[in-house]
């Protein structure tokens, strides 16, 4: 009982977490647009303010997920530190987090929707397949894999604060979107896709299922 209860806390706050990551994460093209239009940046030093401000979100979500009893916005991050035995989750609490993490993603991206200005609503819209479906699968299987080993190595076996790491972990982001851009987007985060398939309306098709949650 004790821990259906605590898996259902966990849900709760994955759900939050989740609505306010894919919310905020929603805004970095925009802001990136915004920050070097500003500063009369552009080209490939861009990638250092986009790097920047995924550094700052990483950052503020690790805070946010600690005061929420270790919450998580990516069912990819929870089973990843689940099979490498750095998780208290069991099959039945995940089985619970996942769908809340996939309707705090969904929650997310219609409210960043609403919100977003008209001239910016362009950036928004997620992950979408670029190629054929099996070679689609391949490349976002492999950048998800490649982004959870990145995370548990940066988290656990390098030395370093929190501030290090999350610039780490925003670099490796960076990096595997960059080379993802032209097969899925990527989204090596299977509720952020689902969410944005959702508003999408391409939410129950077998291609979101098979990319960005079986592969």
């Amino acid at each position: 009982m004790a821990g259906a209860v605590g898996a259902v806390k966990a849900a709760i706050g994955d759900a939050i977490l989740t609505f306010m990551w894919v919310f905020c994460a929603s805004t970095i093209g925009a802001l990136t647009y915004l920050i070097s239009d500003w500063i009369g940046v552009q080209g490939p030093l861009t990638l250092v303010i986009t790097t920047s401000i995924l550094a700052t979100l990483v950052f503020i979500f690790t805070f946010i997920g600690q005061i929420l009893g270790g919450a998580s916005f990516n069912p990819t991050g929870t089973v990843a530190f689940y099979a490498a035995g750095l998780s208290p989750d069991s099959l039945l609490s995940m089985a619970i987090r996942f769908p809340a993490q996939a309707a705090g993603a969904v929650g997310g991206a219609i409210a960043i929707s609403e919100v977003m200005p008209s001239q910016y609503k362009h950036m928004l819209g997620g992950p979408s397949v670029k190629v054929d479906l099996h070679t689609a699968a391949m490349a976002e299987g492999v950048l998800t894999f490649l982004i959870s080993l990145a995370v548990l190595i940066i988290m656990v076996r390098i030395p370093g604060g929190i501030l290090v790491k999350t610039w780490l972990l925003a670099m490796a982001t960076v990096t595997l979107v960059i080379a993802g851009s032209t097969y899925t987007g990527p989204s090596m985060n299977p509720a952020n896709a689902f969410g944005w398939a959702y508003v999408n309306q391409r939410h129950n098709t077998w291609e979101q299922f098979y990319v960005y949650w079986i592969c």
